[in-house]
């Protein structure tokens, strides 16, 4: 196997908001290449516990072996979105301590060349983060109707040339379905105007259609929701996110659940239940300015913090 690279994106400031303590159970829903798992696990040894999850062969191999000396670490091939049923399984009934999500696809995943991601490299269209998935980027670019092209382009790449693009996309494909990388960033490259910028031209519809293939968004609203009832009393929540649509999820979900009242203004009586989070920081944390030159993605991962105060039943 080629070697797995992964940069941890802020390690320190991801973990250190966590407060590890030895003893307590935490949960990281993105193991990656092991970067945060290990720093957890060195901070909660020996009595403490760790479940990390992946659905990425690549990355499950890679930090298995970077954490082989980890007794109290249990790695699970599974998605983070079915973090109630596998703690379940465990016999987890909650978690007590924390937990992290580094939302951000691994550099191993975007820059391998087999797996689609990139618009540098020529392969087949995939883009699948579970390559046991049937669902791939294929499908969307193929089958898609140019009306949900659009959508997609616009919401979750918030490219402006949405309608050229999927608009040149059906007319390509009624000849000849597209099948690779390159051929996709070519077509973007002529049905867009040439504009000045540090950013290639595909980059924005590479972006929704990964997301789209991996169904990001909902799975990260879906998830947290989940999350919140598995925190035990003073458990705390960490986010990486990199997109500003995920930041924006991440963001509504712990101001909402950390207002004092839902009610309507003209509502007399409060009747809300107490909030569930405390927020950490108000405003996200940003990578460092050493980070962010030694790992130019990190600017755009912002970390938002929250501690649950919902005492248990």
């Amino acid at each position: 196997m080629e070697e797995f690279k992964h940069y941890t994106v802020m390690k320190n400031e991801a973990v250190d908001a966590l407060e590890c303590k030895n003893g307590l159970i935490y949960v990281d829903c993105t193991l990656g290449g092991g970067g945060h798992s290990e720093l957890i696990l060195k901070r909660i040894s020996p009595e403490g516990r760790l479940i990390a999850f992946d659905i990425d062969d690549d990355a499950i191999q890679a930090a298995s072996e970077r954490l082989k000396n980890y007794k109290n670490i249990t790695i699970v091939k599974d998605s983070y979105t079915n973090i109630k049923k596998v703690l379940q399984n465990l016999g987890i009934k909650k978690i007590t301590g924390g937990v992290l999500f580094d939302l951000g696809a691994s550099y191993h995943q975007l820059t391998k060349a087999e797996r689609g991601f990139s618009f540098m490299k020529n392969a087949p269209l995939d883009m699948r983060f579970d390559s046991n998935s049937d669902f791939s980027a294929y499908d969307v670019v193929n089958f898609y109707p140019e009306n949900e092209l659009i959508k997609i382009f616009s919401e979750y790449g918030e490219e402006r040339f949405s309608k050229r693009i999927a608009k040149a996309i059906v007319e390509t494909r009624k000849k000849k379905q597209i099948e690779t990388t390159l051929e996709l960033s070519d077509l973007i490259i002529k049905s867009t105007p040439k504009i000045k910028s540090s950013v290639h031209p595909a980059t924005r519809v590479f972006q929704a259609i990964r997301i789209e293939v991996n169904h990001e968004l909902q799975n990260v609203k879906n998830t947290l929701n989940d999350v919140l009832d598995l925190l035990e009393f003073g458990a705390i929540i960490s986010v990486i996110s990199f997109h500003s649509l995920e930041d924006r999820i991440v963001k509504h979900l712990f101001k909402y659940h950390s207002q004092r009242c839902h009610c309507d203004k003209n509502q007399i009586i409060c009747n809300c239940p107490p909030p569930v989070l405390e927020l950490v920081n108000k405003k996200p944390l940003m990578a460092s300015d050493e980070e962010i030159e030694e790992n130019p993605p990190s600017r755009s991962a912002k970390l938002r913090i929250a501690r649950c105060i919902r005492k248990s039943l």
